[in-house]
């Protein structure tokens, strides 16, 4: 086994919403990127084709796909950390594919581990999400929370989780696990809630078809996301770990509309569409993040916390879709999985 100290920084998944925010903020930071996007014959690099002008052009990019181990080991070569993203994230599209979340989530972050032990990478740091809680039992949702996965999206997520903390374990695998709670801001798709919402009214809608309204989120800034990945890279006491992190802040998706709505200064009604609505005993009713944990290893705090830094990161997110060039991306008039 070779130890690499080229101090050369993988993303994975960089392509993505919070992948591409990762990118710049590293690149800012001084690190040397590269950047791994899903291929495909567009040659689109998803939104890194969109970074911003002061990143533009300071990271390298290398094309593959997660699930092909010869593919993920060739890119890990060369570097000594890796900041492990890419991911099918749909928690609606998981029900009709559950077989795409198993071979992306779960073999994909295999096939990362595989190749971060082959190289001797540094660190490793692997995505999770708040939805392998489930809806909470207890808040704030501490780390020790019980894990229940009620979707397939979510059943993968737990899986990969697991694999990472396991190669820790056997292999002494330099890996943390960090769980964002749910990331928003500009890029991100329109099967979130908070684009759904925007891009409707941005487009010129006042009627706003959503699923359901009553259950609460811990919404977290993708800018904090962000810093969040690089202040866990940068913790030795975060390897071997799940870590949470989020505003510390808890709202219902009927009052976020609220929100949106008086941001961008209109007045909306809101149309329940069944064809949004999760399954019963899927749809997970509350979350709300414990970052207790986060703040002891790392000094987590976010930016964009509380109700102060929600509406904040709103005004920005809002502005963001309402540039024509930017919303022109978005169906606002179709349902995304």
């Amino acid at each position: 086994m070779t130890h690499n100290t080229t101090g050369k920084t993988l993303v994975t998944g960089a392509d993505g919403f919070i992948g591409s925010h990762l990118v710049e903020a590293l690149v800012r930071d001084g690190h040397e990127v590269k950047a791994l996007v899903y291929y495909n014959s567009f040659n689109s690099w998803g939104w890194l084709d969109q970074a911003a002008p002061d990143v533009a052009g300071k990271f390298e990019v290398v094309t593959g796909d997660i699930r092909d181990p010869h593919a993920v080991a060739a890119a890990v070569a060369d570097c000594d950390t890796i900041m492990h993203l890419a991911a099918l994230i749909a928690i609606p599209f998981s029900y009709q594919a559950p077989d795409a979340y198993v071979q992306t989530n779960v073999t994909g972050t295999l096939n990362v581990l595989q190749a971060a032990r082959r190289h001797g990478v540094r660190r490793v740091v692997c995505t999770s999400t708040s939805e392998v809680y489930g809806s909470a039992q207890f808040v704030p949702i501490t780390e020790d929370h019980p894990l229940n996965a009620q979707s397939p999206y979510a059943a993968t997520k737990t899986g990969a989780d697991q694999m990472a903390l396991s190669f820790h374990q056997s292999f002494d695998l330099p890996v943390a696990v960090l769980r964002p709670f749910n990331t928003y801001g500009p890029r991100q798709s329109a099967r979130a809630v908070i684009p759904t919402i925007i891009s409707q009214i941005a487009s010129g809608s006042r009627q706003i078809k959503l699923g359901s309204l009553t259950p609460t989120r811990d919404f977290t800034f993708v800018r904090d996301t962000a810093r969040g990945f690089i202040q866990t890279m940068e913790c030795d006491a975060a390897i071997g770990q799940v870590t949470n992190i989020g505003s510390g802040f808890e709202i219902s998706i009927g009052d976020t509309v609220n929100a949106i709505a008086e941001a961008m200064g209109v007045e909306v009604e809101v149309v329940q569409d069944e064809a949004r609505l999760r399954p019963k005993a899927s749809e997970v009713e509350r979350l709300f993040a414990g970052t207790a944990k986060a703040e002891r290893l790392f000094g987590w705090s976010p930016e964009f916390g509380g109700r102060d830094g929600f509406v904040r990161g709103l005004a920005e997110t809002a502005e963001w879709f309402q540039d024509p060039a930017n919303l022109a991306a978005y169906k606002s008039d179709r349902y995304n999985l």
